[in-house]
């Protein structure tokens, strides 16, 4: 069983404090065979609707450096990007990657709701019931859609049902995305002709996102390109149920998942 963790935060991430050194330990204490960082990349600044500067790419390459010289041989490393939000300005998402180095991998994330929220980052949202808290998750699935039709750059889409994560998690809802799968089928057949995958994020051991209903439907249309992350922000979560997740993905019907070189996929036998 080859093992690898594709969504990783390091002290690069505004949200994160852990050296990718550390990172990359930790990944080596869980008995992974490959990590890749994916640092958040944004048009926006921070926790803001601001246009960011351009992105420091060379204290991302400069900090993978110091992880690759840490851990030498003991563990294939990755550098990757979460590039988040891109339809809040895809052409300015455009200028922003233009200048970026060889990556491996991007995954391609929604994390803020549309203007008609006031872009309000999912981890802040807060629905008084039910039937808001689905107004939400269907301004979500378009601002996905979006992206999905994008032509920039990216590998695979991230946790295609993230809202829950802090609907249910958070705010003690019990949602589904039940009664969207014309959206989520549209989404999915979209990135599926432009040759691109889905994240199989493992929500640091929580209901995965996403679960093995939409996973089913991916495979059943053809789907094949899948990567597994954790969406670890510290060393304690890094390889977190990896090995049950590739379990998941024999149980919906796949045979093989990926990691990426230099952008193209590298396939493993689950």
């Amino acid at each position: 069983m080859y093992l690898a963790d594709y969504h990783t935060h390091s002290r690069i991430s505004p949200d994160a404090r852990s050296p990718m050194a550390d990172m990359a330990e930790a990944a080596i204490a869980a008995g992974l065979d490959e990590l890749c960082f994916t640092d958040h990349v944004e048009p926006i600044v921070w926790a803001t609707t601001q246009p960011r500067g351009p992105y420091d790419w060379q204290a991302l390459t400069e900090e993978f450096a110091r992880a690759q010289a840490a851990v030498g041989g003991r563990i294939t490393l990755r550098l990757g990007v979460e590039l988040g939000d891109a339809p809040w300005d895809f052409a300015h998402t455009e200028r922003l990657m233009a200048d970026a180095p060889q990556l491996d991998f991007i995954i391609g994330s929604i994390h803020m709701l549309s203007a008609a929220y006031g872009c309000t980052d999912l981890y802040y949202f807060d629905p008084a019931d039910d039937a808001a808290a689905r107004r939400g998750m269907a301004d979500y699935l378009e601002l996905v859609r979006q992206l999905a039709n994008w032509d920039g750059t990216y590998s695979v889409l991230g946790h295609l049902t993230l809202p829950l994560r802090y609907l249910n998690e958070n705010r003690g809802f019990q949602l589904t995305f039940d009664g969207f799968e014309a959206e989520i089928e549209e989404i999915l057949r979209i990135l599926i002709q432009k040759g691109r995958g889905i994240e199989l994020n493992t929500n640091r051991g929580h209901t995965p996102l996403p679960d093995e209903k939409w996973l089913r439907m991916y495979r059943d249309l053809g789907g094949e390109i899948i990567t597994l992350g954790t969406d670890a922000h510290d060393p304690t979560y890094v390889g977190c149920a990896i090995r049950e997740r590739q379990e998941l993905l024999r149980r919906c019907g796949f045979r093989r998942f990926c990691t990426f070189r230099r952008m193209e996929p590298v396939w493993h036998e689950l």
